[in-house]
């Protein structure tokens, strides 16, 4: 079990459990364009599934992590500067977004995107855990899953995978394209024939 404090907060329980308990679960992170096109190898291929029976609320978030703490305002403040608290909601503070290079000051202005989005999850095999499960990944501290971005990049994003929306900062491609394969590698998530070949090709950008 891992805990992660935060300023005035109690501390929040953040232990992941994967959801199948089977070869995901030690998954390194990819540190490096060629250690993530080793994960992305170990993915499996599929047909994207569908949607029926999807809802958000089987994703519960954000989790509660204290008086007036959550998740939201933990990734706030991780990925901000000059943080500014009220309590343990974040007020103020620094922002860059890393999908379009701009810099915020208002946190209102900032959406917490999931790199692979709740509906996309779904459709390559979040429909057969658990709300448990799905909450977990919903929240997941642990993973490259959740980062402060610009709202409106966020909502242009929606559900999509890398093959239908790429972050417009270019620079920022390499990163993407690890994130969301260390995330689908670890929580065993099927990508689809498009989906691989994006990411591949979004990794040649890398260093």
């Amino acid at each position: 079990m891992a805990l992660l404090a935060t300023a005035g907060c109690e501390a929040i329980d953040v232990s992941i459990d994967s959801p199948t308990g089977g070869p995901g679960v030690d998954a390194p992170a990819a540190g490096s364009g060629a250690e993530a096109a080793a994960l992305l190898d170990q993915l499996t291929v599929a047909d994207a599934g569908g949607m029926q029976g999807y809802s958000r609320d089987h994703f519960s978030h954000w989790t509660s992590a204290g008086s007036n703490c959550d998740v939201r305002d933990t990734v706030l403040e991780r990925d901000g500067t000059a943080i500014e608290l009220d309590g343990c909601d974040v007020v103020g503070g620094e922002w860059l977004s890393a999908f379009d290079g701009k810099t915020f000051t208002d946190p209102g202005d900032l959406d917490i995107d999931h790199i692979v989005p709740l509906a996309n999850a779904w459709r390559s095999g979040a429909d057969e855990w658990n709300d448990d499960q799905r909450r977990e990944f919903a929240n997941d501290l642990e993973r490259p899953q959740l980062i402060a971005v610009s709202a409106s990049t966020n909502r242009a994003k929606g559900d999509q995978d890398p093959s239908q929306w790429q972050p417009p900062n270019r620079d920022y491609w390499c990163q993407y394209a690890q994130d969301w394969i260390t995330v689908k590698h670890y929580w065993e998530l099927s990508v689809t024939e498009p989906e691989k070949a994006t990411l591949a090709d979004m990794l040649t950008t890398c260093p």
